[in-house]
Parts: structure tokens; sequence; C-alpha cells
């Protein structure tokens, strides 16, 4: 059975790591901006500093640290995104979460505990979504058999965990295990937490651009169960019945 990932991953060896976190953390702290940091900390109910650098100068930034780097290991991709994750500021974590979104090709069923790490680590939906969608779900796909590992998440007591579970075929379109999606909104339907609710409703409501029919079918059967903002979100874009 595939690991659950519970214990902390070790930080491996990694050159290409320790070169990108040289020019990371220089390129980085010389366009901080203290005032808008704490702006951007207040936004983000202060679950990290930040250093105050904007979305898009922060990428024309990354591409600066990461330009004329080889292509990573999978090695690599633990190494720095635990290494960025042990720094406070969020836009070291932001740069760890593109980094692996765009090289999670190279990283296989074995690294799923390390993004597992990095989900209840710091978390917040800024992080959780973005490795939900683009990290866990590609691993996921290319190895079914970490669903089972999903099925243990949508019931983990870390509701960031049951949100990365429930959200972690968003970008499957026709590829969606429905099974899976509906039982997952199913189980928790009734829990009180705002980032579940929202997390079932959107969810369904991006399975609804593939099968329209299927989501509307599955929320009349299920609107009892469902919360109001769940409803909402799920059916948002769809005409009236």
């Amino acid at each position: 059975m595939p690991s659950n990932g519970r214990r902390p991953p070790g930080v491996p060896g990694s050159p290409l790591a320790d070169t990108l976190l040289d020019r990371l953390t220089r390129t980085y702290a010389a366009a901080a901006d203290p005032a808008r940091a704490e702006a951007m900390t207040a936004y983000m109910k202060d679950v990290a500093p930040f250093l105050g650098i904007p979305s898009p100068l922060r990428r024309e930034l990354s591409e600066a640290v990461t330009r004329d780097t080889p292509k990573p290991s999978e090695a690599d991709c633990a190494a720095l995104a635990l290494r960025c994750w042990r720094l406070p500021e969020r836009e070291y974590h932001y740069f760890a979460v593109d980094y692996l979104r765009r090289h999670v090709s190279r990283c296989s069923s074995g690294f799923l505990p390390v993004v597992r790490h990095l989900i209840v680590t710091v978390p917040w939906w800024d992080t959780v979504d973005l490795l939900a969608a683009h990290t866990v779900g590609p691993l996921v796909a290319a190895d079914p058999a970490l669903a089972e590992v999903m099925d243990e998440w949508i019931e983990d007591e870390d509701l960031w965990l049951a949100r990365a579970a429930l959200l972690h075929q968003l970008r499957y379109k026709a590829a969606t295990d429905t099974g899976r999606l509906f039982a997952y909104c199913r189980l928790r339907a009734g829990h009180p937490d705002f980032f579940l609710r929202k997390a079932i409703g959107w969810s369904l409501r991006e399975y609804a651009k593939t099968d329209p029919g299927a989501v509307r079918a599955f929320v009349e059967a299920e609107r009892g169960s469902l919360a109001p903002l769940s409803v909402r979100e799920a059916l948002k874009n769809l005409p009236p019945s």
C-alpha cells in the first residue's frame, strides 16, 4: 500500500537546490518591500510573514533565478521544496509551489509524502490549492494506486489534507473518477468548515464543465445534506433547470 507520508521527510542533498536557494534568497531579499509586506501578511490572515513582492515581479524574479539551470531530479525537487518551506516568508513557499508545478513530471509516486508535508505545514488555501491541483493531481494520475492515499486524506482530521483530496482532480476533466469525487463530497457534506464546503462546491463546479448533467443530478440527490454554499458553488455556472 502506498505510504501516507505521516513521517516528516528528510531533506536530501542537492547541489542544484544549493544553487537555486542561494540565488533565490539574494534575489528576493533585494526586492523586499516592507510596507507592501505588512498589507500582504494581513490579507493572508497572518499565516506567514511576507517579503512584500507582488506576484508579477515575483514571477519575473523566479524566472531569473531558474534561468540556465538543469532539469531537476526528484531529489532536487524535494530538497528545494522542503528547504523553501523552512524559510518563514511566504514568497519562498510560492517559489517552491511553482517549481513543483513545472517539474512534477520528474517526480514519482514516492514524492507524495513530501507534498503531504508541505500541505500540513504552514497551511492555507494559497499553497494548498495549487499543490492539490498541480502536484498531487498529476502524481495520482500517473500512479492510480495513490488514490488509496486520497481515500485516507479525505477522512483525515487535518482538514487541509481533506481539502487537497477534494481538489486533486480539478484538472482531470473527462478522466475524473466520478465515483470518488461524489463519494468524497458526500462524505464531507455535513462538515461545518468553510474551506471544506467551498472545496466541495468548487470540485463539483469544475467537473460540471465536463458533465453538467451528472453534477446537477448529484446535487439534487444530495441537496438535503450539502451545505447551501456547496450547492451555490456547484451550480454557479449551470443554467436553471
